[in-house]
């Protein structure tokens, strides 16, 4: 709050395409999708007016005891879509409610099956799932949530799933606690907020297999990652993974209004059916479940990807960002690139050959990303490492001028 006070915040006024426009009248590339959530840029026409249209109808209504028709008219266009075995929807509003209502519905399924012990579960070293108390419990950063540790319940964590180690560690965790967990949770592909690490090939497989082999639930939290973000539509494919359940937010409404999703199995709805005195009922909702408004705006999305070819148009131009980005790496302060898709994270570090870092006091990732708004940039760094997540439908040359405003910044520090 100290540099918030000591430095008023940009106010954005406007926006049109791929930018941002402030309230002097300043345009700048959105290169961090307004926070990792837009899809197709600002102002789009079809998002707009499809949004209009449910404005004439009807803005709101409870999903408690009613329906929604855009809720089920999404849940249609996106049950196709979806890991193979992911029948079921539970709307909510943000991405941390969508993984605390995963976390929720893997302990009860165990408890409605008679397995109450189960209620325990697994989660990786700088995993991140949101703010909220589950959400933390699983995903705990210390940088994000040392203070709340004392609220937090129990869980168990392997290694950053960025090698075999992670997968053994997970096993060990597994033969001798297997019999409590619920659920093991992971961002599947790509780590976001712990630093953008790209996991190596078969390591989600290894989880899904993991999980299959001693019982316990698997949760693709793909908050982050989902809605093309990693080159396919859903990171899962890229190993052909089919988990329990699929967390959803961000990219779900194109950016444009809160909306979240847990995906669920067949077998885990089947476990909450019975008669209301039997005690399997699921007691958790949201005022704004299911939205209209919200919903609208995910089928026009939708629409977008599919007239568009937008998850093979990332795939496309995100070979072209590896290029452009290459000459980055021999850049005096830049210790690793890592990318996947329309996901970027680019490492600064005090001393190359050392991967020594920069003192957190200095705020190197801060500064850096500070003097690239002058550039006409909007960007943000998770600590010392600089975060490229443009909207999806951004073309190559809005992506070279993010790339050379990185290069010229990233060239400059200590001068």
């Amino acid at each position: 709050m100290k540099q918030w006070l000591a430095e008023p915040p940009l106010i954005i006024t406007e926006a049109r395409g791929m930018h941002l426009i402030d309230s002097e009248g300043r345009r700048y590339l959105d290169g961090v999708a307004s926070l990792w959530c837009n899809v197709h840029g600002h102002r789009v026409p079809q998002i707009d007016q499809a949004i209009r249209r449910q404005l004439d109808r009807v803005a709101h209504s409870t999903m408690l005891g009613l329906a929604s028709e855009p809720a089920i008219v999404l849940a249609d266009r996106l049950m196709p879509l979806a890991p193979a075995g992911l029948s079921k929807i539970f709307y909510s509003d943000s991405g941390a409610t969508a993984t605390e209502i995963a976390f929720k519905l893997a302990a009860q399924y165990w408890h409605n099956l008679g397995r109450g012990e189960k209620n325990q579960f697994v989660g990786f070293a700088d995993g991140y799932h949101g703010d909220t108390v589950g959400a933390m419990s699983v995903g705990r950063m210390e940088a994000f949530h040392r203070p709340y540790f004392p609220m937090l319940f129990k869980a168990h964590f392997a290694p950053p799933p960025t090698s075999q180690t992670a997968l053994d560690a997970l096993e060990q965790i597994l033969q001798r606690h297997g019999g409590r967990m619920a659920a093991v949770c992971l961002e599947p592909i790509v780590q976001g907020a712990g630093g953008m690490l790209v996991q190596p090939p078969g390591l989600l497989w290894g989880v899904r297999k993991l999980c299959d082999e001693y019982g316990v639930l698997m949760i693709a939290d793909e908050v982050a990652v989902g809605f093309g973000r990693t080159g396919k539509m859903f990171a899962c494919e890229h190993e052909s993974v089919s988990p329990d359940l699929m967390c959803l937010g961000k990219g779900i409404s194109g950016g444009y209004l809160p909306l979240a999703a847990t995906l669920a199995s067949e077998r885990i709805f089947d476990a909450f059916l019975g008669e209301p005195w039997e005690g399997k009922t699921f007691f958790h909702g949201h005022t704004y479940t299911g939205n209209p408004l919200a919903c609208a705006a995910a089928i026009a999305s939708l629409d977008l990807f599919e007239k568009n070819h937008l998850v093979a148009a990332v795939a496309r131009k995100a070979v072209e960002l590896g290029r452009m980005l290459e000459p980055l790496r021999s850049l005096k302060h830049v210790g690793d690139i890592r990318q996947k898709g329309f996901m970027v994270g680019i490492e600064l570090v005090a001393d190359k050959q050392s991967r020594r870092a920069f003192d957190p006091r200095r705020r190197v990732g801060a500064e850096v990303c500070h003097k690239i708004r002058r550039r006409g940039v909007i960007l943000r760094p998770l600590g010392d490492v600089i975060v490229l997540m443009p909207p999806l439908a951004m073309e190559l040359d809005d992506l070279r001028t993010i790339v050379a405003a990185v290069e010229a910044e990233a060239s400059a520090i200590g001068e």
